[in-house]
């Protein structure tokens, strides 16, 4: 997430409160009390992360949420999503390669076709003002017939990490387990939302622009939020943000966007929907749930209404299984990765028991999304070691020894004890 989707935020939760912004996010008067309530729901372990309506849709198979294989050696199921095994990336290049990309699924992966799709777009900020119900289209051949674009990008889930508040910190952690491995960089090929747009008859007076994926409804308490969708302001819309429908040279997998997905670099991952399908574009702010309700921040030090999550923090992780076994008296080459959703990371540290030292830096991921670094260690004799990794990007953010507490456990980004074997 970049500076601006906090400004962003800003100026949108003061128009929401004001009563100037739009969209089925969560009433005012429940907004301003949902910090209390989030914290209390946390408390008596009753609220999660919104999960799917018991009935499916036509064409999905709730009892197979994730379409592709999950080998145990590459991936980690987690309710209806799969974190990536930081072993799997050894030996592999810059990118993770599809088999393995993490699965970010609030509900089940659908199965759509590229025959019948179209992206959909309408709202007051396009010309004539198309409704919902005669909007404007493009069919996945007439996205393929306008200039494309390939773009590196890295998608992360904003609870990346949430299961080391609980072990490392001892506090709750609704909602996904997530070790590291919802994290992920890919190469990503597609056409511009800006391009995209104009064609469609842009407004002059657009501000925001609201992806919705062709997922199932989600229900959370009782009640049904409908499709996940998350507005973006036309600034950033017209910016980087690209039509997906390659990754890494081959057509969008089904559990990562096909037919066409949403890519928005540096912002939290949930803005990146899948299975796009409608996009509202409007001459008036838009909210949904899932920028008042869910993907904020609660708690100590927080208003009511909540804080939008900042820029997804500093990390880094070793290319290493969680508590390996590592030959005693030998040299090991240790292989990790760091990235921060500010800007390229500057330098990266390892603390194999006796302090930290630099690691190396790959030359060529330098500037890149995230940094490739190594670290030589020869464990002194055998017995349970723990490995440390931290990185500083570019602006001088770094990782802490802890990270701070929020009621829906978002955001962590204290240094990871890595724990391993020595024999």
């Amino acid at each position: 997430m970049s500076h601006a989707e906090a400004d962003h935020d800003t100026r949108r939760s003061r128009q929401w409160l004001a009563g100037e912004a739009r969209g089925a996010g969560v009433d005012r008067d429940q907004l301003l009390e949902l910090g209390a309530a989030m914290a209390a729901l946390t408390a008596a372990a009753a609220e999660r992360e919104p999960v799917a309506l018991a009935s499916a849709p036509v064409g999905v198979d709730p009892g197979t949420p994730i379409a592709k294989p999950l080998p145990p050696e590459l991936l980690r199921p987690l309710d209806t999503n799969a974190e990536m095994h930081w072993a799997a990336l050894a030996g592999q290049g810059y990118v993770v390669p599809n088999d393995r990309f993490f699965v970010r699924n609030h509900t089940v992966t659908p199965r759509l076709d590229a025959d019948t799709w179209r992206l959909r777009l309408f709202g007051t900020g396009l010309r004539d003002a198309p409704t919902r119900d005669t909007p404007v289209e493009f069919s996945l051949d007439e996205l393929r017939g306008l200039p494309a674009e390939e773009s590196d990008a890295l998608l992360e889930c904003a609870g990346n990490g949430r299961r080391f508040f609980a072990e490392q910190q001892g506090e709750p952690a609704p909602g996904v387990a997530w070790g590291l491995g919802g994290v992920g960089v890919a190469r990503w090929r597609g056409v511009r939302l800006g391009t995209v747009l104009r064609l469609a008859g842009l407004r002059d007076d657009a501000v925001d622009v609201m992806p919705e994926g062709l997922d199932p409804d989600y229900v959370t308490g009782g009640i049904n939020l409908g499709r996940v969708r998350r507005p973006l302001p036309i600034a950033k819309a017209l910016d980087d943000v690209l039509l997906a429908y390659e990754m890494n040279g081959e057509p969008l997998p089904a559990d990562h966007g096909f037919p066409v997905r949403v890519v928005v670099p540096g912002w939290i991952g949930i803005s990146s929907i899948k299975w796009v399908g409608p996009v509202e574009v409007s001459a008036t702010p838009l909210f949904s749930p899932w920028n008042t309700r869910f993907y904020r921040m609660f708690g100590p030090g927080h208003p009511g209404e909540g804080t939008v999550l900042e820029t997804q923090p500093v990390k880094s992780a070793f290319e290493l299984a969680w508590d390996a076994r590592v030959p005693a008296g030998a040299e090991v080459l240790l292989h990790g990765r760091s990235w921060s959703g500010n800007g390229p990371i500057e330098r990266v540290e390892v603390d194999t028991g006796d302090g930290w030292r630099p690691a190396d830096l790959v030359a060529a991921d330098r500037g890149g999304a995230w940094q490739r670094w190594t670290a030589r260690w020869r464990p002194p004799a055998p017995g349970r070691f723990t490995l440390r990794a931290r990185a500083t990007d570019t602006t001088g953010a770094a990782q802490p020894d802890r990270a701070t507490a929020n009621t829906l456990a978002y955001l962590f980004d204290a240094v990871v004890h890595h724990p391993v074997t020595a024999h």
